[in-house]
């Protein structure tokens, strides 16, 4: 893969439940080292679209290319090149409410992947999972249970998860959306710290100054359509359409 290559490129994807179609005809692509921001009013199918980014709902049309490979689904039309398995392996997802394991301890959440799935041996996986932890200021509560973390923990031990698969992207669902807002800065640190190592990242938030500060890119999505994309300082501080400056409104003043 050269550096020009896109990690993941959408081609017309759509998504619908039932008769509701959710997403509409989005293309997109995420560069190598980017990190793409995506805002937008609730239930404007931003969640849906990144689930659709690693197969954790099946897109209704459309293609991905992963790394220049096509992912594998009914709705392709062409020769399957990668699974939606191989994809999640590759394709880390971090929740809005953690969804860690409460009957493992936070070392055990953290390489329970990489054991199983990627069939590690143990010692690789926790020498691993401890950097990791200690990345997120977590070393000391290795063998801690989540249910006596913080929320802003349960956090942190859900993106060194993520992490310990060595994912090639990260995506990455309104993370700090279910945190008491004085934890919300420890887990911002975090991803900042993600950012700067270069990780490609993708974005569902609604910190706008965070994104302002942290996305390379910044995509704004109403009813399934993406609507403006650019610069952070483009989209948040200079939007063009009249929908992205009422969407844009609440957050001022």
């Amino acid at each position: 893969m050269t550096p020009e290559t896109p990690v993941m490129e959408l081609q017309g994807l759509t998504k619908a439940f039932g008769k509701l179609e959710v997403l509409h005809d989005i293309n997109l692509s995420v560069q190598p080292g980017e990190v793409l921001g995506i805002i937008g009013p609730s239930g404007s199918g931003k969640s849906t679209l990144i689930r659709c980014m690693n197969m954790l709902e099946m897109p209704t049309g459309g293609t991905i290319v992963f790394r220049n490979r096509l992912v594998g689904h009914r709705f392709a039309g062409r020769g399957e090149q990668i699974g939606a398995g191989e994809l999640r392996r590759n394709v880390g997802m971090v929740f809005q409410h953690f969804n860690l394991f409460p009957h493992l301890s936070v070392l055990d959440n953290v390489t329970r992947g990489p054991i199983v799935v990627n069939k590690e041996d143990r010692a690789t996986a926790e020498a691993y999972a401890l950097d990791l932890l200690e990345q997120v200021g977590l070393a000391d509560k290795r063998d801690a249970y989540p249910s006596h973390l913080s929320g802003g923990q349960k956090q942190r031990v859900a993106i060194a998860r993520a992490l310990a698969m060595r994912p090639a992207m990260l995506l990455l669902d309104e993370v700090t959306s279910a945190l008491d807002p004085e934890l919300v800065g420890e887990v911002l640190l975090v991803i900042r710290g993600l950012a700067e190592k270069g990780m490609t990242m993708v974005l569902v938030t609604h910190e706008m100054g965070f994104a302002a500060d942290i996305a390379s890119r910044v995509l704004f999505m109403e009813s399934g359509s993406i609507i403006e994309q650019g610069a952070p300082e483009d989209i948040l501080r200079n939007p063009r359409s009249d929908r992205l400056r009422a969407f844009l409104s609440r957050f001022h003043g």
